[in-house]
């Protein structure tokens, strides 16, 4: 999705993608329109760029591996764990006490869903 600023004149910048193609019947109609915006210091005025790239663009090109298959793998046991734990009514007042105590200390999770995640890698670990 793309992002746009707006101003009293109109748009003034956007960027991302406009348009991605839609699969049908098992094959792509239409390509990719992504414009960019340049933020970095420059004397060019041409700040906005639109590219246009066909639909299989950002098909993969080689199989998955072993190692990205256990990666996701861990990648989705933890994501379970965190959406289960953030449900779980039996835990929640004491992962918020918990949060709350750590969160003010150096290196400490500055969101509650960072440091379920930190509780789940603790669960899971893996690397």
């Amino acid at each position: 999705m793309a992002k746009a600023k707006v101003g009293a004149a109109g748009i003034e910048t956007i960027s991302g993608a406009l348009k991605r193609p839609k699969k049908i019947d098992g094959h792509n109609h239409g390509n990719y329109l992504v414009m960019t915006h340049r933020t970095a210091e420059t004397t060019n005025p041409n700040c906005q760029r639109i590219y246009s790239f066909e639909p299989d663009r950002y098909k993969r090109s080689t199989p998955l591996t072993a190692d990205e298959q256990a990666v996701r793998t861990l990648f989705k046991q933890r994501a379970t764990w965190v959406a289960e734990r953030k449900q779980d009514i039996s835990h929640i007042a004491s992962d918020m006490q918990a949060y709350r105590a750590q969160k003010d200390q150096p290196g400490g999770m500055k969101t509650l869903k960072s440091y379920l995640w930190s509780l789940a890698k603790a669960q899971y670990p893996g690397e």
